[in-house]
């Protein structure tokens, strides 16, 4: 039985390229965003917003480079999250509007598996930014009844969210049919608990700020495993709670659930645990994060109301957006190179 469930670790270790003959704590390589606007309409303004990563302590971010026919080109933060933007500018007369930005990224895992169990004091109002509601995402009426039955008898920030951690993975389930990440509209998905990314981990975090629990949304694009990839679709979502005392710590469910479909795995099954065990307090390092924050006001500002989500390159042409998640009419391709 022991040398049964060593393999079933190791074997889950593969599957994520966490582990070849040893663990590996980190993955290199190149994202390059291309962009070209010139198939839309002539005669207008065309405005480009792209999300633009930066270090931290689980990434480096260098070699950053930028070309096109742009007008004008800058970086900027939104005035809330502090999310950096690139954005770039084409005049009405402009007959080609191109982009191309390229980053080196070296991403490291995270494994943050020994949380302490008690619970220092602390004062809810200095995370109040991330216990409010959003637009889709409430913490009141049937979110907050949810919340309240999943964590009765929690009493420490760490048990409620382990608790909404284990509702999460046992009760949504990834529906491979959701555009792009998913919206995340939170009661929708109380009802139909099927989604992607977005989706799962919004409901983890409108659960969490209803139970008290500080958590946000962390948005990403996945980096390949092969020497070039197109990851144009390959953006992931995954939330993060702060445990007084610690830190803030990441958790995956929408990772378990992608797994346990791609696997055609049961809840019950010994590769399912593994998942969970992982992707609570840990991640991969095949991913970079590229921006964070719901209902998002860009800057500078964008003619429409706030972004859901920034995700994915933004564009305004003549004042109208397009549509972002269809990158065949909005021209657009993101590649990874191994370094």
């Amino acid at each position: 039985m022991k040398k049964n469930l060593i393999a079933v670790f190791l074997a889950f270790l593969f599957t994520f390229g966490i582990c070849s003959t040893a663990l590996s704590k980190t993955h290199s390589g190149v994202i390059t965003v291309d962009v070209d606007l010139s198939a839309q309409p002539q005669g207008q303004t065309a405005r480009l917003w792209v999300p633009y990563p930066v270090s931290d302590r689980d990434q480096l971010i260098s070699d950053i480079q930028t070309s096109g026919d742009y007008s004008s080109i800058g970086v900027y933060t939104d005035r809330y999250y502090g999310t950096p933007i690139l954005y770039a500018e084409w005049p009405k007369d402009a007959k080609k509007r191109t982009l191309q930005f390229s980053f080196t990224v070296e991403r490291q895992e995270i494994r943050h598996h020994d949380l302490p169990a008690q619970e220092p004091a602390w004062n809810p109002g200095d995370y109040a930014e991330y216990l409010k509601p959003t637009s889709l995402g409430p913490t009141d009426g049937a979110v907050k009844e949810l919340s309240d039955t999943i964590t009765k008898g929690k009493n420490t920030v760490l048990e409620k969210a382990k608790a909404i951690y284990d509702w999460t993975c046992e009760n949504m389930y990834r529906d491979p049919k959701t555009v792009g990440c998913g919206k995340g509209d939170v009661c929708q998905l109380l009802q139909k608990p099927g989604g992607k990314c977005t989706d799962i981990s919004s409901v983890y975090i409108s659960l969490a700020r209803a139970a008290g629990v500080p958590a946000r949304e962390v948005f990403s694009v996945r980096l390949g495993k092969k020497p070039q990839e197109d990851v144009t679709t390959w953006q992931h979502c995954w939330a993060e709670f702060f445990l007084p005392g610690y830190g803030w710590v990441t958790v995956d469910p929408a990772d378990v659930r992608k797994a346990m479909l791609v696997e055609n795995l049961d809840l019950k099954d010994a590769k399912t645990k593994a998942y969970r065990d992982y992707f609570w307090g840990g991640i991969d390092p095949y991913r970079v994060v590229i921006a964070h924050g719901r209902d998002v006001v860009l800057n500078p500002p964008h003619e429409g109301p706030p972004l859901n989500t920034f995700g994915y390159p933004y564009a305004e042409v003549g004042g109208l957006p397009i549509n972002f998640y269809d990158p065949a009419s909005f021209v657009y391709r993101i590649t990874y190179h191994e370094k």
